[in-house]
């Protein structure tokens, strides 16, 4: 059994295309900033991932997995806390992602809701490879390969999550079986202790024969919050809870990303492929210049023309950047023609410009120093490498691929 608790780790992972903008910073980044002081986070630049749709033209990943790790420490990603590491520097990802392969109905892969949504979005370039069907496979495997609770996404990743609860469900269903498991259950059972052992088997007894969910949950979290046990028996505990099985490869949660509205300059969301962001280190000039010629309400014509802020992509952006009064001054200013709509972006352009030029400043040490960006993936790399050896490990070890 493994040592490893899957508890309150957190993993997550950004493909690379080279500096980023201010929708990534503020739809994930920003998040995981604050991550790091609350859990043990694992993050990584997912360049096998670039390969699914850009495998055409891979000469830019070295220099765009450079220049977005240096936008992730500018941003306040710190390795001494959080691990960062390059996808493909940890092998053990492509061997766990061709184990699951195995396994996997190929349904499960073909009704992933982006697998359509992509192919007609990127109609120009031909996906139909076994690469793009399987990215969703590969995407499971680097979060099952590091066994975290939680995996931070927006409402449009869950289901990609809900994949690789299934595929976890159906490798710990095939292969996590020990000799004597349900003696051990039933020692672990004793182990909670008088009342607790005595609710756990009323729980467990009821979801086994009614199916129900809420007996379920009460007993998982009977078990995870016992601090009496093992991280052994809360394996065997909560695999007696559905079967006969240990949780090799843990089910992650989803941890919800409270991901602001942020609009790109024609309106849109912000995206390179719409050509219509900031970056994030972008030159103030740049950022103002910008920020001028932004879309806003159509409805304003002329400079006398009352607006509606719910109608203005600018009025998103002071959703994010402005403080209340601002926002008020900005919402009272349009709908009665009070102020225009340059006036509106002022304060605006003024916290944009300060932010990237804060961004400016803290990438400069790294900008210098390519050799610091090098040792701080190579070590993140190692942690890497020893937790995914750790679970591989196992994997081999269940699926009987291990000589001992």
């Amino acid at each position: 059994m493994s040592n490893v608790s899957q508890s309150n780790r957190v993993l997550s992972g950004m493909r690379p295309t080279g500096q980023l903008h201010l929708g990534n910073y503020h739809g994930a980044l920003r998040n995981w900033v604050d991550l790091q002081y609350q859990y043990p986070c694992f993050f990584f630049v997912a360049d096998w991932h670039a390969l699914t749709t850009g495998y055409e033209d891979t000469s830019k990943l070295p220099e765009y997995t450079h220049e977005m790790v240096i936008d992730w420490l500018a941003a306040g990603l710190n390795p001494g806390v959080a691990t960062l590491f390059v996808q493909s520097h940890v092998p053990e990802h492509a061997e766990l992602h061709l184990l699951l392969s195995m396994i996997t109905p190929l349904s499960w892969l073909e009704r992933v809701p982006t697998y359509k949504d992509q192919q007609a979005e990127l109609a120009e370039k031909d996906l139909a490879t076994y690469g793009f069907l399987g990215y969703p496979l590969l995407q499971s495997a680097d979060i099952l390969l590091y066994r975290p609770g939680y995996v931070p996404v927006g409402e449009d990743q869950v289901a990609h999550v809900e994949i690789t609860r299934e595929v976890a469900r159906r490798f710990n269903h095939l292969f996590g079986r020990e000799a004597n498991f349900e003696s051990k259950a039933e020692k672990a059972v004793a182990e909670l202790g008088g009342r607790n052992s005595s609710l756990y088997r009323q729980l467990r007894k009821k979801f086994q024969e009614t199916g129900d969910a809420e007996s379920l949950e009460k007993a998982r979290a009977l078990v995870t919050g016992n601090t009496r046990i093992t991280v052994a028996d809360r394996e065997r505990l909560l695999g007696y809870l559905e079967g006969s099985s240990v949780a090799i490869l843990p089910e992650p949660q989803v941890l919800l990303t409270p991901t602001p509205k942020l609009p790109g300059l024609d309106g849109r969301k912000m995206s390179k492929s719409y050509g219509n962001t900031i970056g994030l280190r972008e030159e103030p000039d740049s950022v103002a210049k910008k920020l001028k010629t932004m879309q806003t309400d159509p409805a304003r014509v002329r400079r006398s023309d009352a607006g509606d802020p719910d109608k203005c992509p600018v009025w998103s952006l002071h959703q994010v950047y402005s403080d209340q009064s601002t926002r008020d001054w900005a919402a009272a200013g349009c709908r009665s023609a009070g102020i225009g709509c340059l006036e509106c972006k002022k304060p605006l352009i003024d916290r944009v410009v300060d932010e990237a030029t804060t961004l400016r400043k803290r990438a400069e040490e790294y900008e210098n120093n390519p050799e610091l960006v090098r040792a701080i993936l190579t070590e993140g790399c190692e942690k890497a490498r020893d937790a995914a050896r750790e679970t591989l490990d196992e994997v081999r070890r269940a699926m009987h691929l291990r000589g001992d």
